[in-house]
């Protein structure tokens, strides 16, 4: 489903050139849930915009959803689905609305696009909610809402980045669950970033680690846990393989 190499990015100020990514590859096989982790500024975002075709590589090559990220953008644009951190709804978009639009943008019909808006606020526990504006919702159904936009066209691919920064542990556990189920269910591909070591051994079938703009490890966390030692945790695997312990910020 993603298959990259020697992926770069450079970015020029006045004083310096600046290699955020320096050659990555990677690989994601459709139906995996692949975390991506790295401290800040380890090239993770900007890797993830390539990616998403919001931002032209300096160098290398991709296929993403099977067509070539620089030859054909569009394409992949409509295949993949993106839930940004700071949420893909605005605090006064009303839920049905939103999401209608969002299908209509892929280039369904009013009728469908209207049973596929009410299709995803069910699936995501928010059916009834059509008519309320996102910022009357709590944390959970806030995160929600918005991997049911980037849900509703039916994308083979969904990028999610920090999906669950600053849910608490109930609402975190039902986002998972919902991943999973449309993993399991609709055969989805799902890249995620995350700063909880626990969500990615939880969820990700595999991690890939990314250090200073490469990619410092990969692998399925007891995987890579087994390599450190026999009652190693990810966070041991994170420091060994970056140096640094990745800073968890407390759920709200």
């Amino acid at each position: 489903m993603i298959r990259a190499r020697g992926l770069r990015r450079t970015f020029a100020t006045k004083t310096a050139t600046i290699d955020a990514v320096q050659g990555v590859d990677l690989d994601v096989s459709p139906g995996e849930i692949v975390g991506f982790l790295g401290p800040n500024g380890a090239g993770k975002t900007t890797t993830m915009r390539m990616l998403t075709t919001l931002l032209r590589p300096t160098g290398g090559t991709a296929t993403v959803a099977g067509h070539d990220l620089l030859t054909e953008p569009a394409e992949v644009r409509r295949r993949i689905g993106y839930v940004p951190q700071g949420g893909a709804i605005g605090p006064g978009g009303l839920l049905g609305e939103e999401l209608e639009l969002q299908a209509r943008l892929y280039g369904m019909g009013r009728a469908e696009a209207r049973a596929r808006a009410s299709a995803a606020l069910a699936e995501f526990g928010l059916d009834g909610m059509a008519g309320r504006p996102a910022g009357s919702l709590s944390g959970g159904e806030r995160r929600r809402a918005d991997i049911a936009m980037g849900l509703v066209h039916e994308p083979a691919l969904l990028f999610l980045d920090e999906p669950s920064t600053g849910l608490d542990p109930r609402a975190r556990a039902g986002l998972w669950e919902h991943i999973r189920r449309s993993r399991s269910e609709a055969g989805l591909t799902v890249f995620l970033s995350t700063h909880y070591l626990d969500e990615a051994d939880a969820l990700c079938d595999r991690v890939l680690i990314m250090n200073a703009g490469r990619v410092a490890g990969e692998g399925a966390p007891a995987d890579l846990k087994s390599r450190i030692g026999p009652a190693a945790t990810l966070d041991d695997v994170f420091l060994t393989l970056t140096g640094r312990p990745l800073k968890e910020t407390p759920a709200a």
